[in-house]
């Protein structure tokens, strides 16, 4: 997977962002994980649907649309909920209360820079 570091409404963030492309990619998420980081989240593209079956922690889930402006805000979502946003074509998933620590607001346009960097 590749890495960036994520950046909100052009303020950077220590948040290292794993891009899932793929289809195996997207479909194993987060799954198997016991946790993500403060400065750590997952982005799912395309994607405008994810579930939290099988997770064994809570989530922030950010929608995005094709401009990666952030259309909504789900925060500490448990496990066994599936959530979803018609006009979303990305997903960003971060930790429980990440969204809110990171200053993420809804209206907000998101960038990701590629970095070479380990996995998360």
């Amino acid at each position: 997977m590749k890495l960036t570091l994520l950046n909100v409404a052009g303020r950077s963030t220590p948040v290292l962002v794993e891009v899932a492309q793929t289809s195996v990619e997207r479909m194993v998420g987060l799954l198997g994980r016991d946790g993500l980081s403060d400065d750590a989240g997952l982005l799912l593209r395309p994607c405008g649907a994810v579930h939290t079956f099988g997770m064994r922690f809570a989530i922030d889930v950010v929608f995005l649309d094709r401009k990666q402006q952030v259309l909504e805000i789900q925060h500490e979502v448990p496990p066994r909920r599936a959530l979803f946003k018609i006009r979303a074509l990305q997903v960003l998933e971060l930790a429980a209360g990440a969204a809110e620590r990171h200053r993420i607001r809804v209206g907000d346009t998101l960038a990701f820079e590629e970095r070479q960097c380990e996995p998360i």
